[in-house]
């Protein structure tokens, strides 16, 4: 399989579900399951990984006004994975910044 961690979810709840919980998000390729999220998170960020959760997110309807008339459309449905991470474990995303 090619590229399991798509990006990491950096959302106002996500960081305080991380500090609070020691939990983060990540969006993930749809045919990825639990244990390869698990390997791909421990590799990639060097730590050890208690539990991860998995859920599919759906696209939404959106439409909009313009010129030709009013244009409906759907945003793009992925899969999200919450990763729990053992006590003692941190992932800094700005590390790099």
């Amino acid at each position: 399989m090619t590229e399991v961690l798509i990006k990491p979810l950096i959302t106002e709840k996500m960081t305080s579900d991380s500090e609070k919980h020691n939990r983060y998000g990540f969006v993930v390729s749809k045919g990825a399951n639990k244990v390869e999220i698990k390997k791909a998170v421990e590799k990639a960020y060097g730590v050890k990984v208690a539990d991860v959760r998995t859920l599919n997110v759906d696209g939404k309807k959106r439409s909009r006004f313009s010129k030709t008339g009013i244009v409906n459309g759907r945003t793009n449905s992925y899969k999200k994975a919450i990763v729990q991470l053992v006590d003692g474990d941190v992932i800094d995303f700005y590390d790099n910044i």
